[in-house]
């Protein structure tokens, strides 16, 4: 009887094949040294794996070879959402006249809509001269903002260009600034939008639920006594506020007292404000204590120091730098916020912008940026109609958001549900 059978031998980044045939008949009550077949066909597959994949194998940590196509994928599409709304602006800001001769000239409008001529990418603060050096074109408000810092540090301090930036955007929330500078300003928040997690935001989900950072010092810290079979050790830890923390862990915490944590507090609220009690009368809090590279830990940490200043992001960076020139502001001053912070602040600003430009009120330059945006879209168009250029640059332009796509259809009908 012949057989014809498929032999597989799978490793981590392999799979080794060989198809043979053998005639049973002939090799009833020989030894298997013995046994004659023929070899069909083999031959192997490899799966092309990095080294650090291959490293995360070795340790027997499973790693999804997609992973990181995903990744890349998910920054592709960032980028490409970014430069649609950068083509969009420049559109609309063409429309208005706000852009710096300089710049539009480096932009096609006519047949790659506000994308950059090809092999060309302007700085919109920067113009080249005759000699081809680069020139700051806002040198009046830098001028200015110098004189804010002498006044601070003395004649001897040097400051770049670019905190020009963080002075236009504390000035243009209150006083006017030149058309150009807002132009710089709506483009500089296309790209500084702030963390917004689509599917719901947290103070939306859990209305009842105040979250806040705190920081504080360590009173007293208390051991339960061990319990069999367990490493760990519960302990209850006094805060000098008088909250009582209480955390599992397997090494002495005692070293705690005296010194200050860092802890992102949860209270449960009632629908007037006060905060629920459970049934021995103690109020309902929740504590964690994250790592310092906790991103979480940082952003909380960053909206409550903006809050408790009562100042505007972009009014809190420069005061901050004025008052310490060598702070770095990316990844120190300013980390993960909110993207309610960056809208706030651009509301403001646009508001008080359209005070002082004539343009932003322009009942028929509003419609001829919807035609140009929308001439295909008459629905969008006429829906967003009877706003103006605050609504289109806020809500439509920056800081538009996809809307998730609707997975209802997958959803079937649960045959024990009544």
């Amino acid at each position: 009887m012949n057989k014809t059978i498929l032999g597989l031998d799978l490793g981590t980044n392999s799979i080794g094949w060989a198809l043979i045939k053998q005639n049973f008949d002939e090799t009833e009550g020989l030894p298997n040294n013995l046994w004659e077949g023929e070899i069909i066909d083999m031959g192997s597959r490899i799966i092309p794996m990095s080294q650090d994949i291959l490293g995360e194998f070795d340790k027997g940590n499973s790693v999804s070879q997609t992973a990181e196509r995903t990744r890349l994928r998910d920054v592709r599409r960032l980028r490409e959402r970014y430069l649609q709304r950068r083509e969009r602006l420049h559109r609309t800001l063409n429309i208005l006249g706000f852009l710096p001769q300089h710049y539009a000239a480096e932009i096609d409008f006519e047949n790659r809509l506000g994308q950059f001529l090809p092999e060309s990418e302007p700085k919109l603060a920067f113009r080249k001269d005759e000699e081809g050096k680069a020139r700051f074109i806002f040198q009046a408000s830098f001028t200015t903002m110098l004189e804010d810092f002498k006044a601070v540090h003395g004649a001897a301090v040097k400051i770049p260009y670019d905190w020009t930036l963080y002075f236009l955007r504390k000035k243009a929330a209150s006083e006017k600034i030149e058309k150009e500078e807002l132009a710089w300003l709506l483009l500089h928040f296309n790209q500084k939008r702030g963390y917004y997690q689509l599917r719901g935001e947290e103070d939306e989900e859990t209305p009842n639920k105040l979250v806040e950072f705190h920081n504080l010092t360590v009173d007293t810290v208390t051991a339960d006594e061990k319990q069999k079979g367990k490493d760990a050790i519960w302990y209850s830890i006094t805060l000098e506020n008088g909250w009582i923390y209480r955390r599992e862990s397997k090494v002495a915490l005692f070293d705690w007292v005296g010194k200050q944590r860092e802890f992102i507090v949860s209270t449960d609220l009632n629908d007037d404000g006060t905060i629920k009690t459970d049934k021995d009368g103690k109020e309902k809090r929740s504590f964690r204590s994250p790592k310092d590279e906790d991103w979480t830990l940082l952003k909380k940490k960053t909206e409550q120091t903006i809050e408790r200043s009562e100042k505007l992001v972009g009014a809190y960076v420069y005061d901050t730098l004025l008052q310490n020139p060598n702070q770095k502001i990316n990844g120190k001053l300013i980390r993960t916020i909110e993207r309610k912070f960056y809208k706030d602040e651009l509301l403001q600003i646009l508001k008080t912008q359209q005070q002082h430009h004539a343009e932003l009120r322009d009942e028929s330059l509003y419609v001829t940026s919807l035609e140009e945006l929308y001439g295909q879209n008459d629905a969008h168009r006429n829906s967003i109609g009877n706003k103006d250029f605050v609504h289109l640059f806020l809500n439509d332009i920056i800081f538009y958001q996809r809307p998730l796509k609707s997975k209802k259809s997958l959803i079937s009908n649960c045959q024990y549900e009544s």
